[in-house]
């Protein structure tokens, strides 16, 4: 078992109730890992207590990337939520921590 920060890095940007983050691989070999595993039910599964609305994955093998938008995650934007982790970048280090079978 490895950790998903073991192998990739996280860049996240949130606009309004949507969540946009990208799971980058370090070494070109570990994006097929991340194909596999970082799925939309996983994704789903590391922000249920946040309840997740409509999730979207993109690959970007060109990148060695994927991309998640997440929708109604920011309890309604970050200027409107009593969260005190409402930033999308809070949530993408919940996903990086998410358990991986070695490749």
């Amino acid at each position: 078992m490895i950790l998903l920060y073991d192998i990739a890095h996280a860049r996240a940007g949130d606009k309004g109730n949507r969540l946009n983050v990208s799971v980058i691989a370090y070494a070109p070999q570990d994006y097929s890992t991340l194909v596999k595993q970082v799925t939309v039910a996983r994704i789903r599964a590391a922000l249920a207590d946040r309840n997740p609305g409509p999730i979207e994955r993109y690959e970007l093998p060109n990148l060695g990337a994927l991309n998640f938008v997440i929708d109604d995650v920011l309890d309604g934007g970050v200027n409107a939520s009593l969260n005190l982790d409402g930033h999308g970048k809070c949530l993408s280090f919940r996903i990086l921590a998410m358990e991986l079978d070695q490749a």
